[in-house]
């Protein structure tokens, strides 16, 4: 099961390089994690200062 970020993102890229997988990246103003790319490690849920980050 991957993770998705909401729009409530305030796209400070905290997520991005905690990001192992490559998964997330920059998309209309805010960052937006891959399914296909994400392995589902959670650790971009710990980065996120925002609290914006949820399984999908």
């Amino acid at each position: 099961m991957a993770y998705q970020i909401s729009d409530s993102c305030v796209n400070c890229g905290a997520c991005e390089s905690e990001c192992p997988a490559g998964a997330i990246s920059e998309r209309g103003g805010i960052r937006w994690i891959d399914p296909a790319l994400c392995v589902d490690c959670g650790s971009c849920v710990s980065a996120c200062p925002a609290d914006v980050i949820s399984e999908v």
